[in-house]
């Protein structure tokens, strides 16, 4: 049986979409959530849906029973808080005698990462190694999604102001969906920690400039500003210090590279060239607002 937590979240949902696409029968698949009022769809698809919440292990008791494999969602959380409940769910899925346990991780993956969630996964990945059972960290590529909810009101604007920064191989969240369950599928065939699952090309935020403009029609100039004034522009625009200081280190950890590898593990998953940043780009969401 594959357990999928989060299973009410844009790529959990997708994922068990995906699965029952595969040839994995219905009745193989848990989709694991906190409100099962909202899995009402996944259900017409025939799965099982279990209520479980990472910050109830009780909860999770019940939701993980009769695991062969249960793939944890990361949560959106930081700090101490997610490494957490991402231990809860470990050791839920250990009890539950889960022959493996699979990860949605980060490319940029590091302990010490000035990208405070790229240090997290870091940590469950650890915790992930020392459960003592065969585990699969899903190292998915920086999502494409985040680069627009993080720079596209400057993109609207018509001027991307950034601090320094390196290349971000951006990747689609429906190509890692579609990803993680054929993984899933696969039935073991990937184990530890798998290559950079990423996009073909890694793009810098001058690059992304000019895309935007190619695809919009609209002249998108790129300022580079100091991580000082970006970072207190974010908290005048109402921003909490600690999001932008996350996102700050999304810059930080760029420099070094931290996201800049491409590998062709998605490709090959997917049989076909991942989706690029440019077909991000091309959305009616970034027309001006007025």
């Amino acid at each position: 049986m594959i357990i999928v937590t989060g299973a009410n979240g844009q790529l959990g949902r997708a994922i068990v979409t995906h699965l029952a696409g595969r040839g994995v029968t219905p009745r193989e698949i848990v989709a694991c959530v906190r409100d099962p009022g909202k899995a009402a769809d996944l259900a017409t698809l025939g799965v099982t849906i279990r209520t479980g919440d990472f910050a109830d292990a009780h909860s999770l008791k019940a939701a993980f029973q009769g695991a062969g494999q249960v793939l944890i969602v990361s949560v959106d959380k930081l700090g101490e808080e997610a490494l957490r409940l991402h231990r809860t769910a470990i050791e839920a899925a250990r009890a539950a005698g889960a022959r493996r346990i699979l990860y949605t991780s980060h490319m940029g993956a590091r302990l010490g990462s000035p990208f405070l969630p790229a240090d997290q996964h870091a940590g469950t990945e650890a915790d992930l190694a020392a459960s003592g059972v065969a585990y699969t960290s899903l190292r998915h590529g920086f999502y494409a999604e985040s680069c627009l909810h993080m720079i596209g009101n400057d993109l609207r604007s018509g001027e991307l102001r950034t601090p320094e920064d390196g290349p971000i191989s951006w990747t689609a969240r429906s190509d890692l969906a579609e990803a993680d369950s054929a993984i899933l599928a696969s039935n073991g065939g990937w184990d530890g920690i798998t290559p950079p699952l990423t996009a073909g090309e890694a793009v810098t935020m001058a690059e992304i400039a000019e895309i935007a403009s190619e695809v919009t029609g609209r002249t998108v100039r790129h300022v580079t500003v100091t991580d000082a004034a970006w970072r207190e522009a974010k908290i005048a625009a109402g921003m909490p210090p600690l999001y932008a200081d996350m996102l700050l280190g999304t810059f930080l950890a760029a420099r070094r590279g931290d996201f800049a590898a491409t590998d062709p593990a998605l490709a090959t998953l997917l049989g076909r060239k991942p989706k690029t940043i440019r077909d991000a780009l091309s959305t009616p969401d970034l027309a001006p607002r007025h």
